[in-house]
């Protein structure tokens, strides 16, 4: 079967090596993977800016870039929670679009999510040496229902997870939100850094990179160097 993936602009600009972790992974479960190589923005940071006629532009781009497939998987929480929780908004005065997206909308998956009860893999395990403590970011817990499906991953390979105080609690990233909201943002993510160094575990590890990327530029800014923030992908596909 094949499966499109929905890289997403952060790894696709940013942290690329994330994006190969998960094709590994998703031929291991044995899929046909296929990039869209014309894919760009799933059209949350406009939506979220009230900028619904953009965002309602690249939500028809991805949809025609997308429907083609069996399964659509997005690596992150806030993409995938963008396309199958608020694509109904933007297509709802269209019947037409509103129908070709609901024909979509069963096929997205977030990756853990598309791993653990699609898929059903079963992973190797593999040389990384945990503990790890687990960040649960917010679009992905709440709007996905991701919790339980990394952590059974985690245990699939042999890295076992310390929980953090507030594990379910946001990192202050949010998207357009950390720049409107600048010290707010920081005051949430230094209680973010604050309990992963209490869990003791010297590295946390999510699956989203506007997290990763809020969390860790924290972290060195304040003078931490040395723990690790780890997209889980990259864990279980033994690149970390």
């Amino acid at each position: 079967m094949r499966v499109g993936l929905f890289v997403t602009c952060l790894i696709d600009l940013m942290r690329p090596e994330i994006g190969f972790s998960v094709i590994k992974l998703l031929e291991h479960a044995g899929f046909e993977v296929i990039v869209p190589p014309a894919q760009t923005c799933c059209g949350q940071p406009a939506y979220n800016s009230g900028e619904r006629g953009i965002a309602r532009d690249l939500a028809e781009k991805t949809l025609r870039e997308f429907e083609q497939f069996d399964y659509v998987v997005v690596p992150s929480g806030s993409c995938g929670g963008m396309i199958r929780e608020h694509y109904a908004d933007l297509f709802r005065d269209d019947p037409q679009m509103a129908g070709r997206f609901g024909r979509l909308r069963p096929k997205v998956y977030e990756l853990t999510d598309f791993l653990v009860n699609v898929a059903k893999v079963e992973l190797p395990r593999g040389e990384f040496q945990g503990p790890v403590t687990y960040h649960d970011s917010c679009s992905g817990l709440r709007e996905l229902g991701v919790k339980q499906q990394p952590r059974a991953l985690l245990a699939q390979v042999g890295v076992p997870v310390t929980e953090m105080k507030d594990c379910e609690h946001c990192c202050g990233f949010g998207g357009t939100f950390a720049i409107k909201y600048g010290d707010i943002s920081t005051a949430i993510v230094d209680e973010k850094c604050a309990n992963i160094a209490a869990s003791g575990t010297g590295a946390v590890v999510l699956g989203d990179l506007g997290c990763m990327l809020n969390i860790e530029g924290r972290l060195r800014r304040t003078g931490d160097a040395t723990t690790r923030v780890l997209h889980i992908a990259q864990v279980l596909a033994g690149d970390a």
